[in-house]
C-alpha cells in the first residue's frame, strides 16, 4: 500500500491546495518519489503519453497495452504517491464489460492503485461498477482529449451558460457515482471554481484556473522539457530542455576534440 489513498487525498479538500503530475516511466517516477511522502499526494500515467513519448498529435491511438506498460514501469519507482492509470480510448467506449477488463488488467498488471476515465453521464454505470468491485475512479471533465474529433479539436469547453451547467451536472452525477476526484481541464477559470467548490471530492484543475482543489501538469511541459508550442495554461518551472540541448552540445565538442574519454574514464 502506498503512503497517499484515496481518503487521505479527500482529506486535502479545504485544507490545502495540492499539486499533481504526469509520469511515464520509473526514471521519472524516482525523482518524484524523491522530494519525500509529503510532496505530490498523486501521479498520474496518463494517455498523454501518445504526444509526450511518442510523438502522435492526439491521445486516441495510444493501447491498452501501451498502458499497461508504462504503468508498470511507473509503479516500480513509486512509493508513496497514489498511482493513478487512464482507461485508453477504445477500451472502455465499446461496452462496460470491457472497460472493466481494462482497469483489472491496469490494477492487476499495471500496479497501478486506481484509474481515471472521461466523460459524464455515459460513463456512470461503469464508474459504479468499478467503486463497488473496489477500484478507486477519477472522472475526467471538460476538454476530455479522446473526445477531441468531436469537438473539432483542443477547445475550452462549458464558455456558454448551458454548457457550463451540463459540465456541472456532470460533476454532480461522477460525484455521486463514486469518483474519489474529478480532473476538470480547459474551462473557464469561473466554472473550474464553481465546479470545485460545488463537490465535495477534490477537483484537479489543468487549465481551469486557481480555484479548483488541485493542479496538474504534463511531466515534460513542467520542466520545459516539450520543444515547440505549449497550451497557454502551462508554466514551464525549470528549464531541463535547454540544458539537455547543452549537454548535447559539450559532449559533441569533447568527443569532436578528443577530450572523452579521458584517461580516468577509461580502463586499463
Amino acid at each position: 500500500m502506498r503512503t497517499w489513498t484515496p481518503q487521505k487525498i479527500r482529506a486535502l479538500k479545504g485544507v490545502r491546495r495540492f499539486a499533481t503530475v504526469t509520469c511515464y516511466d520509473a526514471a521519472s517516477a524516482a525523482l518524484v518519489e524523491a522530494l519525500g511522502p509529503d510532496a505530490l499526494p498523486l501521479v498520474l500515467v496518463g494517455d498523454s503519453l501518445g504526444m509526450t513519448m511518442q510523438g502522435r498529435d492526439s491521445t486516441l491511438a495510444v493501447t491498452l497495452d501501451e498502458m499497461v506498460y508504462h504503468t508498470r514501469c511507473v509503479a516500480r519507482a513509486l512509493r508513496a504517491p497514489f498511482l493513478l492509470a487512464d482507461l485508453p480510448f477504445g477500451s472502455y467506449q465499446t461496452c462496460d464489460d470491457d472497460g472493466f477488463r481494462a482497469a483489472l488488467r491496469l490494477v492487476k498488471e499495471g500496479g497501478a492503485d486506481g484509474v481515471k476515465l472521461e466523460g459524464g453521464e455515459r460513463v456512470l454505470p461503469l464508474v459504479r461498477r468499478l467503486v463497488e468491485a473496489g477500484i478507486p475512479v477519477c472522472g475526467h471533465l471538460g476538454l476530455t482529449p479522446q473526445s477531441c474529433l468531436a469537438m473539432g479539436g483542443f477547445k475550452v469547453q462549458g464558455r456558454d451558460p448551458a454548457a457550463a451547467e451540463r459540465l456541472l451536472a456532470d460533476a454532480r452525477h461522477l460525484e455521486a457515482a463514486g469518483c474519489f476526484a474529478l480532473v476538470a481541464e480547459g474551462v473557464p477559470a469561473a466554472l473550474g471554481a464553481r465546479m470545485a467548490k460545488a463537490l465535495a471530492i477534490p477537483v484537479i484543475g489543468i487549465g481551469a484556473g486557481a480555484g479548483t482543489d488541485g493542479q496538474i501538469l504534463v511531466w515534460q511541459d513542467l520542466l520545459g522539457l516539450t520543444q515547440g508550442r505549449v497550451p497557454r495554461f502551462v508554466r514551464p518551472f525549470a528549464a531541463l530542455g535547454e540544458a539537455a540541448k547543452a549537454g548535447l552540445r559539450a559532449y559533441d565538442a569533447a568527443v569532436r576534440e578528443g577530450a572523452f574519454p579521458a584517461a580516468a574514464e577509461s580502463y586499463e
